[in-house]
């Protein structure tokens, strides 16, 4: 096995980005999609825990852990032994058409997560899109009603169905036609810029009684409607929660009308808030959870959850290819293993130790707007301006460069946000790292406005 990076902190010993990794940014350029994002160039080669080491032999301490995948750090132990050893088995045979026992056992373990006294049932597929796919055909299917509630500000994948519920930015969605008909959008409760001034405690009591005095009304009858679909905590659209009262009202007006509430909590899920959903928060039980990203520590998979009553589809109605597959289940095991065993408690601990160090920063710094999250799910809004709070897209990109020149890799979320989502093993001092690192960046980009 190759020798893994073993330093909790960055080492530089290049300049960045250094020649091997200049190399590959060039070879990437002839060859790859075009569409692909890329906010500095960081060419990674091997990682371990929170740290991740390039083609040049730089390390850096990673707080974006492959967009909030990486959950139990960079190759654990216990998920590559899980890994090699089922790869060294039994690789694939579908379970579409065949069984494997771990897949009960997997299913099994995520049910038992959901909140609510009725039994679950899960299915398995690639991907945070694909489980959001799913629960769009599940909900039309199982209501036999063909509309479906989503919101502004949401990401829910890129596929065509997933990709007409996101609308997080016109990027995504320009230029590919029309998109699945029966979808309709309504404001998310973004406290920081709710329009008519609210705290976060009532920001959102509008939505509420729009969608029943008027999209009730206007639009979809209740009776039409088969899903709505909301990220507890928005993720692409800049680390955003919603009220708890809001989640809450929102079961209530679904409970109602008969309309499946559904949770995207791809990016939020598997521990990152401090419990195993961020819905919990909130004390609510949908009736469809999707997750994905963190669940298997970097392999590819993918799931959603259904109450029992909910999840009657009969065979053939969906099913993957290689949804599901054997040495991503095994990875999953060992993930939740982790997770139980101390992850999920960490990340509310070391959590709210950076939440206490950033508590005074809308007051220190200018251009630091809001502060927000739960776990390690923590997003920092840059702003030119506190009182209008017109939007830094361009200081939060130089902050994004200069922390990555620090050692310290970072993603945005949004139009102005960065997003803290390191792996959920990482200590405090770590996290008192990457908070001085953001201060030092923070403080240079503040000297040229």
């Amino acid at each position: 096995m190759a020798v893994t990076v073993e330093s909790k902190l960055p080492r530089l010993i290049t300049a960045l980005p250094g020649p091997q990794a200049k190399r590959v940014i060039e070879y990437d350029a002839r060859f790859v999609s075009p569409s692909y994002t890329r906010d500095y160039p960081f060419v990674a080669k091997r990682g371990r825990g929170a740290t991740i080491e390039d083609v040049d032999g730089n390390t850096f301490l990673d707080f974006a852990a492959g967009i909030a995948v990486c959950s139990t750090g960079h190759c654990h132990p216990r998920v590559v032994d899980a890994i090699q050893r089922q790869a060294a088995e039994l690789i694939h045979m579908s379970g579409t058409d065949f069984y494997y026992e771990s897949m009960p056992q997997l299913a099994e373990r995520l049910a038992r997560t959901a909140p609510g006294s009725e039994g679950k049932r899960v299915y398995f597929g690639n991907s945070g899109t694909e489980a959001v796919e799913a629960a769009l055909k599940l909900a039309r299917y199982a209501t036999r009603r063909d509309k479906v509630i989503a919101f502004y500000g949401a990401f829910h994948g890129r596929t065509m169905g997933a990709l007409s519920l996101t609308a997080s930015k016109s990027a995504q969605r320009k230029g590919f036609g029309a998109l699945l008909s029966g979808i309709e959008h309504i404001p998310y409760p973004y406290a920081y810029r709710c329009a008519l001034g609210h705290s976060p405690e009532t920001c959102g009591v509008e939505i509420l009684e729009m969608l029943e005095r008027e999209m009730f009304k206007r639009l979809f009858d209740p009776e039409e409607i088969a899903a709505i679909i909301i990220e507890p905590i928005q993720g692409e659209g800049g680390y955003v929660p919603a009220p708890a009262f809001f989640l809450q009202e929102l079961q209530r007006i679904c409970r109602q009308h008969g309309i499946l509430l559904g949770v995207d909590e791809v990016q939020s899920g598997m521990g990152r808030t401090g419990k195993w959903w961020a819905h919990e928060h909130a004390a609510i039980e949908p009736d469809i959870i999707c997750c994905a990203k963190g669940i298997a520590s970097g392999m590819p998979l993918g799931a959603m959850i259904a109450r029992e009553s909910v999840m009657t589809w009969k065979p053939g109605a969906h099913a993957s290819t290689f949804g599901g597959n054997p040495v991503c289940i095994a990875a999953a095991l060992a993930t939740l293993d982790l997770l139980e065993n101390g992850y999920i408690e960490n990340a509310r601990r070391v959590g709210e130790h950076i939440f206490g160090r950033l508590a005074d920063w809308t007051r220190r710094f200018k251009i630091i707007g809001d502060v927000r999250g739960r776990g390690l799910m923590i997003g920092i809004e840059i702003v030119r301006d506190q009182k209008t709070k017109e939007k830094g897209q361009e200081l939060r990109n130089r902050i994004l460069n200069l922390a990555f020149r620090k050692g310290l890799l970072l993603l945005g979320a949004g139009d102005t946000s960065l997003r803290l989502s390191p792996p959920l093993l990482i200590d405090e001092e770590q996290a008192d790292f990457a908070v001085r690192t953001l201060e030092e960046c923070i403080r240079e980009v503040e000297k040229t406005t």
